[in-house]
């Protein structure tokens, strides 16, 4: 049985209520002097996807304006970037997104990568079909023109959107073949057969991965993760070890995304903004994602992002993780 597309990837998901009441108060939040940000906040960071087109099409016909542009003409810098990022809703963000991956020279991985590994295959149709009406552009062409070699045949694998649904059984005979057969690409030859690797690792469910990861290091005694580290470099790594742990520990993955942001000497604040934007919808696996963090960095996610921010941007970014 297909996995339906996430909530906010199909219009036929968008629920139509009174949201006067809402568009009002944003309305009022930023008429005449000045801006009432608080509002703002607490009418937009929890949000349901599933509500936005309604609220945008009732501001218009209340007010006979763009909420979008009055939230650019009345935010600024990450604050603004914020409250863009979830009017867009979690389609369009995905969209603007891979736009912002893959224009001008070089391509963004961590961005690329953020969008399109371990989707369902609903929500991968759903993006490459919004992609191409709002840019009128093929994104598998976008990305082939961006990537190259093996790295481009690897995220070729991804779009395709043929993975195992996660309503597919799993096999422990199929479980057991792709073990060896990944071993056989990997550690038991001098010089991997990267695109074996590739091939079974965008084709097979989260659930199966999970299962082929615990079989490979029970049989092997080394984990699958650092395997792939050990034989492949560069984007191809990080994007097959992304696919690995999406299956063994997706909650601890984005912890350690997150973590990524704001590791180091500054902090990476777009990408800090597209990553808890991406995971409030979502607030079971955000409430997973806090847990994670704890565990693995031994203190709470909203005091580090308090730590690292400030202002309404802090605010923000606090009201969607809490």
């Amino acid at each position: 049985m297909p996995t339906p597309p996430t909530p906010g990837y199909s219009p036929n998901q968008d629920v139509q209520y009174d949201a006067s009441r809402k568009a009002d108060e944003l309305r009022s939040a930023m008429k005449g002097f000045g801006t009432n940000e608080s509002v703002l906040i607490r009418t937009l960071a929890h949000l349901p996807a599933v509500e936005i087109a309604c609220l945008k099409s009732t501001y218009y016909q209340r007010h006979h304006r763009s909420l979008e542009k009055d939230i650019e003409s009345e935010t600024s810098r990450y604050f603004e970037d914020c409250l863009l990022s979830i009017l867009r809703g979690p389609l369009q963000e995905d969209v603007y997104a891979l736009n912002k991956a893959l224009k001008g020279a070089g391509t963004r991985e961590s961005w690329l990568n953020d969008v399109l590994v371990g989707r369902s295959n609903a929500d991968m149709h759903a993006i490459k079909h919004a992609y191409k009406a709002t840019y009128n552009r093929d994104l598998e062409q976008d990305v082939r023109g961006d990537l190259s070699a093996k790295t481009e045949r690897l995220f070729m694998m991804i779009l395709s959107g043929t993975r195992q649904e996660d309503s597919a059984p799993v096999i422990p005979q199929a479980v057991d073949a792709d073990v060896v057969e990944l071993h056989r690409a990997t550690e038991a030859k001098a010089g991997a057969e990267q695109l074996t690797v590739c091939s079974i690792l965008s084709n097979r469910s989260d659930g199966h991965i999970r299962a082929v990861a615990l079989a490979y290091e029970a049989k092997y005694r080394r984990s699958l993760e650092k395997v792939i580290i050990s034989e492949f470099s560069g984007h191809m790594e990080k994007t097959l070890v992304d696919m690995v742990r999406c299956g063994t520990d997706r909650a601890m993955r984005d912890a350690e995304r997150l973590e990524e942001c704001m590791r180091g000497p500054g902090t990476k604040d777009e990408l800090l903004v597209a990553r808890v934007v991406q995971l409030h919808w979502n607030s079971q696996h955000m409430m997973q994602v806090k847990g994670a963090y704890r565990v693995k960095y031994g203190r709470e996610l909203v005091s580090r992002v308090r730590g690292e921010t400030s202002g309404d941007y802090e605010r923000c970014l606090v009201a969607m993780i809490e």
